[in-house]
């Protein structure tokens, strides 16, 4: 999982992963929307490829490049333990300023 993370780490990587989301590319399409080299992209796949994240394959002297979801599950499933745990804190924040939101309104009727 930290190899995973540390490839998520980067943000060129993660909008490479976000086209290749959309459909298989190749490395020269990948390169399009970047200001950078094809052998700096080439790099960043292969950091992608050694997280398991990208998969490169060969048909005739097309090699496209797919996204392979399955990789990421591992690190969606420990950061969904932490989802669980906001949500409960912002359950309790509701609860608290619907608590002072209803002493404010008592408080106006008073006056």
């Amino acid at each position: 999982m930290s190899v995973t993370f540390a490839a998520l780490a980067d943000p060129t990587r993660r909008a490479m992963l976000a086209q290749l989301a959309l459909r298989d590319m190749s490395v020269g399409e990948l390169a399009e929307p970047f200001d950078i080299s094809l052998p700096a992209v080439s790099k960043h796949l292969k950091v992608l490829e050694h997280a398991g994240l990208v998969r490169r394959s060969r048909k005739a002297q097309y090699r496209p490049c797919r996204i392979d979801a399955e990789a990421m599950k591992p690190a969606v499933e420990w950061l969904g333990q932490f989802a669980l745990l906001w949500e409960a804190r912002f359950d309790r924040l509701e609860d608290y300023l619907a608590e002072l939101t209803a002493k404010e309104r008592k408080r106006g009727r008073r006056k």
